[in-house]
């Protein structure tokens, strides 16, 4: 998952500000360089006062520059910061919409220099309100400027100014990311989401593809608002682009941390996570989904599916023998597979007769547990048909016998059926099958 904002906001504006200086000659500062972009401006030229006003202090900034690479940072910095007193005069000169072009290319210009992040994005807001940018160079300018006032922590300007670079599919992508994250600092967690949902729409219609990052920060800013609903939306999104096998961890992790699972629930999140492989991944954030998963099994109800995944914790290094609570899971578990599997028989038989349904889940439960999927859809079936039984983790069940069979388009059926505290995770279940159907 990418850090936060806070370590890349420098990096950013850095890459930006040589973008700027590259793309419209203003390395140079003022003047000397300004007339090149001037040409390509709608009209006007510089006004007497500017032009009077201006030549001295631009003397004095080609110093500063040409100071650049012979004398040593902290001096050419200084030797910035004390010009920047004479900027009061020269502003009172700007009359046209040149002259406030070129006075804010100096500001952008010095504040660089300076470290003075709140020069620089005056000067990047007098560029943009001179309205003398080239068309091509104002989504660039937009840009440095929303990163400027991103790194300054005004997030008003940022969000204001990113949102028409956003809507354009702007080119870098860190864009969408720092407006998003604007509107989440000031309150407005879903304007943050909707931002990413434009920004992802603009990339596909322009035939870009979309960077994890957007994904991964939707995620970041729907689970810490604790926003239930965005968190399981963003989490599916994002094992829908990108099915990693990590992604897959940190997609059912989301949706479980936004609902209130219950062991059955928990059950089966954990062979989700089996299944698409997220529990093969480091084991350092998987220890406690095995555990979680041999918990909700339950050595007493399913052991041989605890004793199949407290082994594949073991062999995936999350898990040690040693540990006194896989010891004693095992341990009971092998215990009784023998046992269990021998009621099996008796308990189809009491289900077939049973007035509810509870008695077919119970053995469709157990056939499941033991990968006999054909059985275990056969009587899901009928606990569905009798009745009587909580419908929604019949229809998961279902849907994950019916997977295992590669009978996908049945497995579909059976999830989109799930309603109520499962949705989610049913949805994520119908991500799996249609990537296992793609062959994927």
């Amino acid at each position: 998952m990418r850090g936060s904002f806070g370590n890349f906001g420098k990096t950013t504006v850095a890459r930006a500000a040589l973008a700027l200086a590259l793309a419209t000659g203003i390395a140079a500062g003022g003047l000397v360089a300004a007339p090149a972009v001037a040409k390509e401006a709608k009209g006007g030229g510089n006004s007497k006062e500017f032009v009077t006003a201006a030549g001295p202090f631009q003397a004095a900034l080609n110093n500063v520059q040409a100071m650049k690479g012979k004398s040593s940072d902290a001096e050419v910095k200084a030797a910035a910061q004390a010009l920047v007193p004479q900027l009061a005069t020269v502003e009172a000169g700007v009359k046209t919409p040149s002259d406030r072009l070129i006075f804010g290319q100096w500001q952008q210009t010095i504040g660089g220099i300076a470290g003075d992040a709140s020069l620089t994005q005056k000067g990047l807001q007098n560029m943009l309100d001179s309205g003398q940018l080239p068309a091509d160079k104002v989504s660039l300018v937009q840009f440095f400027l929303g990163a400027t006032a991103y790194q300054s922590k005004d997030y008003a300007t940022a969000a204001k100014v990113l949102q028409p670079v956003v809507a354009a599919n702007y080119s870098d992508n860190v864009a969408a990311e720092m407006l998003a994250e604007s509107l989440a600092q000031q309150g407005n967690p879903k304007g943050g989401l909707d931002a990413l949902k434009t920004a992802i729409a603009a990339r596909k219609a322009a035939g870009g593809e979309v960077p994890q990052d957007w994904y991964t920060r939707a995620n970041r800013i729907a689970y810490s608002a604790k926003l239930g609903a965005e968190t399981s939306e963003w989490a599916t999104l994002m094992v829908q682009a990108f099915p990693t096998p990590i992604n897959w961890l940190g997609a059912t992790q989301l949706v479980r941390n936004a609902s209130s699972y219950t062991n059955q629930e928990t059950l089966d999140m954990g062979r989700l996570m089996d299944r698409t492989g997220a529990l093969k991944t480091d084991p350092k954030y998987t220890e406690r989904e095995f555990v979680d998963y041999i918990q909700a099994a339950d050595p007493r109800r399913l052991p041989g599916e605890v004793v199949r995944i407290g082994e594949a914790g073991v062999a995936a290094g999350a898990l040690k023998t040693s540990d006194t609570f896989v010891s004693d899971a095992m341990s009971q578990a092998r215990g009784r597979i023998a046992a269990d599997k021998a009621s099996l028989p008796a308990l189809g038989k009491d289900a077939a007769s049973a007035p509810t349904g509870v008695t077919a889940l119970a053995a469709a439960d157990a056939y499941l547990s033991y990968g006999e999927s054909a059985k275990a859809e056969e009587f899901y079936k009928t606990a569905l048909a009798k009745g009587g039984i909580d419908k929604d983790r019949a229809l998961t069940r279902l849907g994950i016998a019916q997977s295992d069979q590669a009978k996908y388009a049945d497995a579909k059926a059976s999830f989109a059926q799930v309603t109520g505290l499962r949705a989610s995770m049913a949805k994520l279940w119908s991500i799996y099958v249609d990537q296992k159907a793609a062959g994927k």
